[in-house]
């Protein structure tokens, strides 16, 4: 990466985009949705303390707005004595998730706790998948132009990207495939719709999400 690459890139996502209306929108959709979603955040909490005991929450350290570092929260779906080591994905039929973390996994009611990161304001409700640290490198080539818009819940990539698993190939390496096919796709499919998003488009977007849950997925072509 040279000079002007450096430059170009440190402009880039030094500027996070969100805005006042959409902060304002986040905090009262997930203010309604975690009094709403409590009792089932409780049944959950209590799955796992009785399926295996130890910490209800995972806690991974992910690529916010401009770069910057986040702990992101989600249920945990796999086994206590997992540990923060093994493939850096979820794959099919992944020997690490536990019963209920097949559920959580299939309903992605696992990414509730994260509407604590958007009360936050480390997340929105729509925006990029915020990425894991182990793929920070894939952000070149202009598609660190992702990082200046702040993660979310909801979005483009989490709605037709909602079976990701399913999208590898059983013979392919998992973690080369997601970094040469999967991670360009969402990248560019996220620099397609952000740019130009607006307050409708994403009230769209939230609603699609609510749908994909519930096993609707748009059929929109996903280029992979």
């Amino acid at each position: 990466m040279n000079a002007l690459d450096i430059s170009l890139h440190r402009r880039v996502v030094s500027r996070p985009v969100h805005g006042l209306v959409r902060r304002s929108i986040d905090l009262v959709v997930a203010g309604v949705a975690a009094v709403l979603f409590a009792p089932l955040m409780l049944l959950i909490a209590g799955a796992l303390l009785l399926e295996g005991g130890g910490s209800i929450l995972f806690a991974q350290t992910r690529m916010g707005a401009g770069g910057r570092p986040f702990r992101m929260y989600k249920f945990r779906k796999f086994g206590v004595n997992c540990g923060s080591q093994g493939l850096a994905l979820t794959v099919v039929g992944d020997s690490r998730m536990t019963t209920v973390g097949r559920f959580l996994a299939a309903t992605k009611f696992d990414e509730l706790p994260q509407l604590w990161n958007v009360l936050k304001g480390e997340m929105a409700i729509v925006g990029p998948r915020p990425e894991s640290l182990a793929f920070a490198d894939c952000f070149r080539g202009g598609l660190e132009a992702v990082l200046q818009y702040k993660p979310g819940l909801l979005g483009p990539t989490q709605v037709l990207f909602r079976h990701e698993a399913h999208f590898f190939p059983r013979s392919a390496d998992p973690i080369l495939f997601y970094r040469e096919v999967m991670f360009p796709a969402k990248a560019r499919l996220d620099l397609s719709y952000y740019p130009q998003r607006t307050i409708v488009s994403d009230i769209g977007w939230m609603a699609r999400g609510v749908l994909a849950v519930v096993g609707w997925v748009p059929s929109q072509p996903i280029d992979v």
